[in-house]
Parts: C-alpha cells; structure tokens; sequence
C-alpha cells in the first residue's frame, strides 16, 4: 500500500495516545520485616520462607501497614515513613511488585476502601493480619496479590494449630508501633465533609459482620488444638506482637 493510500492517525486516536503517555506511573513496593528474634533460627526460617513476618506496602513517601487495637470504629490501617522497622522487626526486604497507572485520587479511594475493610479489632494474627492487609491492597492497584509466602507461617498456624512454635504467636515483647492510623488522616484533611457519629454507625454494622466471622475462625482453630484457651482480648490468639499493634489514636493518647 502506497504512503498515500494509508489511513491517517485521526484526531481522536491521537488524543488516547497522549491521554496514555501522560497516566500517572506508581511504583507498588512491599518493605518486608522479620519479626523473630535475629539468630540462627531466624536465618533458618527466612532462608526456607517460614518465618514470622511483618510487611507494608509502600506508594510514594508512605509505607501501609495493618494492625489490631481495641477501638471500635476505627481502622487499623496506617502508615509510616517507608522502612522504618515495627518494634522488634528487622527489615528483611523490598519487593517491587508492580506499578499503578492511576491519579492520586483513585489512589486515595482504593487506599481508604481498603482500610474500611481491616478494622482494628477485627485483627487476628492467624486469619487477618498485615500480611493478609498487604495482599488485598497490592491486589486492588495492581490486580496481583502479594507473594503467598509472607504469610506461609500463618497458613500453617490455622491448619496445625498444635504445631506453630510458640514464638510464632508471641514474639518478644515491645511497644506499639510508630505511625499515624489512616482514619485519623483522612479526618484531618476531610474534616468539613465527614461527619464523625453518621461514619462510626456505618462501620459498626460492617465491624460486627467482620466480628462474627472472627469469632468462628478462633473457635475453629482453639477446638482443633484440642479446646485449649489460646485467645487473648476480643478473641485475637494470644498477645498481638508490637509490630501487629495500629497506633492509638493521637485523641485518646
């Protein structure tokens, strides 16, 4: 076909390409932590992928994390500068996962639905934990899900119960983590638009679905480690690590 013959780009298709050049590209990293003390055992696990671990996702200057707290109401999603460690976490890793082609604003909106659906008091470090919170989120920016392996020692904790080594359910102690929860964010910056009771009525109805089917997943896994109490506040397995912990709220500290 002769170049007079060919079809000429027309306007329309011209304007999608610039639209598709000018798209916002975000990088989507996981910062992953080893909660377990350093030392032999900890290399061991790591090494083979069975260690007990903290992760976050990381989209531009803030890392997103998840964690428990008893406060009903509010999310347990917040964030921190990227790579600062939980207490007693060693940083281990990051993962470029993807990238996002979406504006800042979409970004925001997937960001806060996802924090409506991990609650603070919904936490369970077996069945609903930063791990769990960390492949729900990369799924919804990028349409892939977080590498199963971060979650391998949970995994292993809801179908042997009897078996987890104690120190995979309560590591050393130390102090709530560091951050700001994202509820509180979005309060400061949209404060004039939100009106605090009319959003908690709303999230209690959703809390307390979540909640039931919490309490199933506990009284499952106690009644298949022979009946045995493991539970600690609000049905959660035993102490929730101070790496698992969401800040308290800046109000009530």
């Amino acid at each position: 076909m002769s170049s007079s013959t060919r079809p000429k780009p027309t306007r329309k298709s011209s304007s999608n390409h610039r639209n598709t050049l000018s798209l916002q590209k975000t990088e989507i990293k996981i910062h992953i932590y080893d909660l377990l003390p350093p030392g032999k055992v900890s290399t061991m696990l790591w090494a083979i992928g069975s260690s007990l671990l903290h992760s976050g996702v990381v989209i531009g200057d803030r890392e997103y994390a998840y964690g428990g707290h008893d406060q009903r109401g509010l999310s347990g999603v917040y964030y921190t500068k990227p790579g600062q460690e939980p207490p007693g976490g060693t940083f281990r890793q990051a993962l470029l996962h993807g990238f996002s082609f979406r504006p800042q604003e979409e970004l925001d909106a997937i960001i806060h639905e996802a924090s409506q659906q991990f609650m603070g008091t919904s936490y369970n470090l077996l069945t609903k934990n930063c791990n769990h919170f960390t492949s729900y989120l990369c799924d919804k920016l990028t349409g892939r899900s977080a590498p199963s392996w971060l979650n391998r020692a949970a995994s292993i904790g809801v179908a042997l119960p009897c078996v987890v080594p104690r120190e995979w359910i309560s590591p050393p102690d130390h102090d709530t983590a560091d951050g700001e929860l994202l509820d509180e964010d979005f309060e400061d910056e949209r404060s004039s638009m939100l009106r605090h009771d009319e959003r908690r009525r709303r999230l209690r109805a959703t809390e307390d679905d979540a909640q039931d089917w919490e309490d199933a997943q506990t009284e499952r896994i106690s009644g298949a480690s022979g009946g045995s109490d493991q539970r600690g506040p609000r049905g959660h397995p035993r102490a929730i690590p101070a790496a698992e912990r969401a800040p308290l709220p800046r109000r009530i500290t």
